[in-house]
């Protein structure tokens, strides 16, 4: 049993004063306002629903700083991909395993109590499957054990390597399965599964539809059995203009026309659509997983958040390429991103109100949905996501409670973050995770090794 008293907490129906908070099997059982501390109890200053890192690719992390020099001609997302490409190709399981922990770390510390892991290297440099199939799909769960993040494992369909059934390539030969293969590593996966916390999910994730085709996307959507299914789209306009030639509709578009999409889909990216393909896919009830430092990073372009709000669409946060972990940088760069376009202030909210609440209410909510979690809220009945922030820090301490997410998403450094709890475990304590010297120490020794084989 977890017992937690917060001077404020944020329930469904708004802020409340002195509220406990009993979990039992990773459960929020009972909530009782206006009451009073008991011995044992975690004190906090003021308790949030936690949100879902809902797309990562961990291993990007070791790379953060090390593609930000211009190469002759225009840099883009293209020449960003074949350089990470590269850095596969020294990549060890060891190697993937600790940089999964110190992301999964970094997350905790940053206020997410979960991560939606698209996980698509799968195999040997060059190819060759590893003896056991999931060897890797395997490291990503060591990961989450060691840290205790909550995961929704999303094993990738990556069958070729661009629009028009092109052949894989150099570092793409790590993520290459057919539809058979893939259902091979997604049993075995699944099987592995069992023996990870009771949070945990196994989803699907088709690449793109560049990276697959029509008929193999039919094949491998019959196997999600009801779980999330992620895939990246319309991300870039080459993209778009690639599978609009192949296919002859863009790429939102033929996904609406040809796919059953639906509460179970989460579209990464979905940065270049039409105001029809924004109302449509806001229809269906997907959510929209939005990156907005890492599409920054890679020049993508902003997404169009009044269009989808005013659709009534679903959306969470990820952190993608992992360049910077930060869960209040991913939620004002998304602001700011719609206010540098729009030449306006507060933009993503859709009538009046505060942004702030906005953005972390509905992106907890999105980021729950899109990885099968019961959780974004606090309320009984559903996952202990909980983060706690220190009311009484400079960037808060002027602040009214209608304006405390407001401050938490423009003012407040992810530091402000006291205790972080995962489905009731407890993995952040005063600001720090529980395993902090011993993760770091394995990444370090990690990436050294991996510095110097390239």
């Amino acid at each position: 049993m977890v017992l937690i008293f917060a001077e404020r907490a944020l329930l469904t129906d708004g802020w409340a004063d002195h509220v406990r908070v009993t979990v039992v099997g990773g459960i929020i059982t009972k909530l009782t306002r206006d009451t009073a501390p008991v011995d044992g109890d975690t004190r906090v200053s003021a308790l949030l629903p936690a949100l879902s890192n809902l797309h990562s690719h961990s291993f990007q992390r070791a790379m953060a700083g090390m593609t930000e020099h211009r190469v002759a001609g225009r840099d883009s997302f293209w020449t960003w991909r074949d350089l990470m490409y590269r850095f596969l190709d020294r990549l060890t399981p060891d190697q993937m395993e600790a940089i999964a922990a110190l992301v999964f770390m970094e997350m905790q510390e940053a206020g997410y109590a979960a991560v939606g892991e698209f996980h698509y290297v799968h195999h040997h440099p060059g190819g060759a499957p590893y003896t056991d199939i999931a060897e890797l799909s395997n490291r990503i769960f060591s990961a989450a054990t060691t840290t205790g993040i909550g995961l929704t494992h999303l094993p990738v369909l990556y069958t070729f390597g661009g629009a028009k059934e092109q052949p894989l390539a150099a570092g793409q030969l790590r993520f290459g399965n057919s539809v058979d293969r893939f259902s091979e590593l997604l049993q075995a996966v699944r099987a592995n599964a069992r023996a990870m916390p009771a949070d945990t999910r196994v989803g699907i994730a088709p690449h793109s539809l560049r990276a697959t085709n029509p008929a193999d996307l039919a094949r491998v959507l019959t196997i999600a059995d009801g779980k999330p299914i992620h895939i990246h789209v319309a991300e870039q306009p080459r993209e778009v203009s690639d599978i609009s030639s192949w296919l002859g509709a863009r790429p939102v578009e033929w996904l609406l026309d040809n796919a059953p999409v639906n509460a179970d889909w989460c579209l990464i990216h979905a940065t270049h659509m039409t105001a029809e393909e924004t109302e449509r896919l806001a229809k269906t009830g997907a959510v929209a997983g939005l990156c907005p430092i890492t599409e920054a990073n890679l020049g993508d372009g902003p997404f169009n958040g009044p269009g989808w709000l005013a659709a009534g669409g679903r959306f969470g946060i990820g952190s993608d390429s992992n360049v910077r972990i930060s869960l209040t940088e991913e939620l004002r760069t998304l602001e700011y991103s719609q206010r540098l376009r729009d030449i306006a202030r507060n933009v993503m909210v859709p009538k009046e109100g505060s942004v702030g609440e906005f953005l972390y209410t509905n992106a907890a909510l999105g980021g729950a949905q899109a990885l099968g979690r019961n959780a974004g809220r606090i309320a009984e009945g559903h996952l202990a996501d909980l983060t706690a922030i220190d009311l009484t820090h400079p960037t808060l301490c002027a602040l009214g409670a209608h304006q405390i997410l407001d401050g938490l998403a423009f003012a407040a450094p992810d530091t402000i973050v006291t205790d972080l709890w995962s489905a009731g475990r407890h993995q952040v304590r005063a600001g720090r995770h529980i395993l902090r010297d011993q993760i770091t120490k394995v990444w370090r020794r990690a990436v050294k090794d991996l510095v110097e084989a390239m």
